[in-house]
């Protein structure tokens, strides 16, 4: 069985190798999905009886790992030098800084393997973090999906 949760959240991003206009500072309004998979619990009396997981724990998760840290941050690639030194100038302003360009891409990626380590499988329903895909607009996505093997 398959569930997917959407959450949404404001960052900033520039592409600082880009020949267009992504390689200027601004903004966007992220929507990240959130597909995990598993068996439905069937034990008797439980709460999540009949569900995967809850999808308000799903949420809880999702925001306590990453979309918490993300929201209303300046998405920089480390390599930026001038732009991480300018933001960190600014005190007490919310930077992430990561190892790879704010592609919507790479932001897949990068939210893919924190959110692997946050979902785990507590219920003994083989839970597992499959998809992540993250809309950069309405129009533009990146899907980071686990690897078969």
């Amino acid at each position: 069985m398959l569930i997917t949760r959407r959450l949404e959240f404001d960052a900033g991003h520039r592409i600082s190798t880009h020949n267009s206009q992504c390689r200027h500072l601004h903004g966007h309004r992220y929507v990240i999905e959130i597909t995990l998979s598993g068996e439905v619990i069937c034990e008797e009396g439980v709460a999540e009886q009949g569900m995967v997981m809850d999808f308000s724990e799903v949420k809880q998760i999702a925001k306590t790992a990453l979309v918490d840290k993300w929201d209303h941050a300046f998405l920089v690639y480390s390599g930026d030098i001038p732009v991480v030194k300018f933001l960190q100038s600014l005190e007490g302003h919310k930077t992430v800084v990561l190892d790879t360009q704010p592609t919507a891409e790479n932001l897949a990626l990068a939210a893919f393997r924190v959110l692997d380590e946050a979902y785990q499988d507590n219920y003994g329903n083989h839970l597992r973090l499959e998809q992540v895909r993250l809309f950069e607009t309405p129009n533009c996505w990146a899907d980071a999906i686990r690897e078969r093997g």
